[in-house]
């Protein structure tokens, strides 16, 4: 190299490495809506979805409760051929339908055969996801079947209920539905079968005033809202404050509509425990419930 290029290239700057940029996947952290906590996700999923500072129970789909609560490769499905119809012409209501349907083909709840330790069960699990997992005729004709189906099978019935009560684009025809599955309970009870129920945050309206309360046990998440009306409308059509802590599930624990409050991190064993003390126990059979080949 000559002496002008040499001093040249000490003056000719350097293109700069390129900066590798860092890139984080979504939802690697959460942040509690209680306690604020800002939450690694893998550790709040192997802690069942619960806050690990406060206690505070998130919001589970009905895939993540099957995961949590049943035997792998167990969950089978139950008549998923029920579909709503907008009867009542309700205005927006058939368009919403068919867009829900799309990603929640099961409606606002989802039923199933399912064994819990070895325990078969049948098993329903209402879906936050598809209009607040309101309570409408396809609902209370998959309640009422799976009662139906425990008379016949003589199988123990347990619901995960989390609701905000009767849905109004279906009118008279949603609230049909609480004496429909009301009956249905009643029945499966007065046949000495065992119905368990869960109540998580929220169970309000029609649904609190119907199937939910008649389990044989009923079972409250912590701090989950429990009651018919919410406390702004009580406070407002009585006006009078309420008591701190009411419609909490401590509150009505207190008052006798719930029979425990179990943390989801206690709910498997709680409830292979019920279902022990009531004669209920692991089938040596994978899928008991079908008919045996002679």
């Amino acid at each position: 190299m000559n002496l002008p290029d040499l001093i040249k290239s000490l003056f000719v700057k350097k293109p700069s490495p390129q900066k590798r940029e860092i890139t984080l996947p979504d939802n690697l952290f959460v942040q509690c809506p209680q306690c604020k906590t800002t939450i690694y996700r893998k550790k709040l999923v192997t802690n069942s979805d619960v806050c690990l500072d406060c206690g505070h129970h998130f919001v589970l789909s009905v895939h993540q409760w099957i995961d949590l609560l049943t035997d792998r490769k167990s969950w089978q499905p139950l008549f998923q051929g029920l579909k709503p119809l907008d009867s009542l012409k309700f205005p927006n209501y058939e368009g919403r339908l068919k867009t829900l349907l799309k990603e929640e083909p099961e409606e606002s709840i989802s039923t199933g055969r399912c064994t819990i330790d070895g325990i078969p069960i049948l098993m329903g699990i209402m879906n936050p996801n598809f209009l607040m997992g309101s309570l409408g005729s396809v609902a209370g004709e998959k309640i009422s079947r799976l009662f139906e189906l425990g008379l016949q099978e003589r199988r123990p019935v347990f619901l995960v209920i989390r609701s905000g009560g009767a849905r109004m684009q279906e009118g008279v025809l949603s609230l049909m539905q609480m004496a429909k599955t009301s009956a249905a309970a009643r029945r499966f009870s007065n046949a000495g079968q065992l119905y368990v129920t869960l109540l998580t945050h929220p169970t309000t309206g029609g649904v609190s005033a119907s199937f939910a309360m008649l389990g044989d046990i009923n079972l409250g998440e912590p701090k989950a809202l429990i009651g018919f009306a919410g406390p702004r409308v009580i406070e407002q059509t009585i006006k009078q404050q309420l008591p701190s802590g009411f419609q909490k599930a401590e509150y009505v624990l207190e008052k006798g509509f719930l029979d425990a409050i179990v943390p989801r991190t206690e709910l498997r064993k709680t409830l292979v425990r019920i279902f022990n003390l009531h004669g209920f126990t692991a089938s040596k059979d994978r899928f008991p419930w079908l008919p045996k080949k002679f």
